[in-house]
């Protein structure tokens, strides 16, 4: 039954429109097909697009950070992910609970990088944060995959991008058309909320929004992302937290023999 639930997890997909959106401008088109819609917004100033172009420089310079991946997969199912992003190594681990309308329908350890990612049950007896939990799991326990289309695979995929060794090109990142869409109070701190850049091809970019949603505090620091995805009334919610200076990411756990 336990590995029903994790291949119904795992393989969930959703009809998606063919619009591809950019991470930010130096970070190229991402893999997932999203949907666009406008809102009351205006062009980014220069302090804002500067900010912006700062923002993988600094997730990448502060990792390891903590973060929380929220995602409506449909049916009443909800999909929450806490866990560690570790950006210059770019590998990720955290625990995964699978909500539904009766309540908590399954849970269990994620583990992802940039080609994909695992699941597994957490071992038992085993206490401590995710990713050292990920180390006494056997590699016949894990279920790897490459990302699908889904909105969990999207989140995850796009959630271990999002930082970046060097700042983007703020001139190249404003020409592809991200837009301030207002400002926020989050945990008492104030932050813009900026639509995300556009992609090459995408039409209208004086007026379109960006499927993504970026949260910036006055340094550039970047404390939230949401994408829309289509046939979700509820955008997946990407949340950044504070740096896990003592996280120790595994690689690829299920690759290795355990």
């Amino acid at each position: 039954m336990a590995s029903d639930k994790k291949r119904r997890l795992s393989r969930r997909s959703l009809i998606v429109t063919a619009v591809a959106a950019a991470v930010l401008a130096g970070g190229g088109v991402t893999a997932w097909q999203l949907v666009g819609g406008g809102e009351e917004s205006r062009p980014l100033t220069t302090d804002e697009a500067s900010r912006l172009a700062l923002s993988r420089l600094k997730v990448y310079q502060a990792s390891p950070l903590r973060v929380t991946v929220k995602v409506q997969e449909g049916d009443g199912m909800v999909v929450e992910v806490q866990g560690v992003v570790d950006y210059r190594t770019k590998h990720a681990a955290g625990s995964y609970t699978v909500t539904g309308k009766g309540g908590i329908a399954d849970q269990g350890l994620v583990v992802w990088d940039t080609g994909g990612l695992g699941l597994a049950k957490s071992p038992a007896g085993v206490d401590g944060p995710a990713w050292e939990q990920a180390e006494h799991v056997p590699r016949t326990g894990w279920s790897s995959r490459s990302y699908g289309t889904d909105p969990l695979d999207a989140g995850l995929q796009l959630l271990v991008q999002l930082g970046a060794d060097r700042p983007d090109n703020p001139l190249l990142l404003a020409q592809a058309g991200p837009r301030w869409l207002g400002r926020d109070r989050i945990d008492g701190r104030d932050y813009d909320r900026i639509a995300g850049p556009r992609s090459r091809d995408a039409a209208d970019k004086d007026t379109g929004t960006s499927p993504l949603t970026y949260w910036l505090d006055a340094d550039g620091g970047l404390r939230r992302v949401t994408m829309r995805m289509a046939g979700l009334g509820t955008p997946t919610t990407l949340e950044i937290g504070g740096q896990d200076a003592g996280a120790k990411l595994p690689e690829a756990p299920w690759a290795t023999a355990g």
